[in-house]
């Protein structure tokens, strides 16, 4: 795999996809463990759990909604 990419991008394009892919992974952690945090009934935890899980973009973007919504916050004070 690491030899495709290093086929198709060269090599500083290797390294930037790579780092993108470990940000992606790094932001899709985090959104999960934020949205585990969330106190919920427990049949809407169960919903956003399998969201997590099966679409990987729902808690990256549900990390930066969050930090939209929190420097909104902190603007107000």
């Amino acid at each position: 795999m690491l030899e495709t990419l290093y086929n198709y991008f060269g090599f500083a394009g290797s390294i930037f996809v790579s780092f993108l892919m470990f940000m992606f992974f790094v932001f899709w952690v985090a959104g999960i463990a934020g949205i585990s945090s969330k106190n919920r009934p427990t049949h809407r935890q169960i919903i956003f759990f399998t969201l997590a899980v099966l679409v990987p973009v729902y808690p990256v973007l549900w990390l930066i909604a969050d930090m939209i919504k929190q420097k909104r916050q902190l603007r107000r004070l």
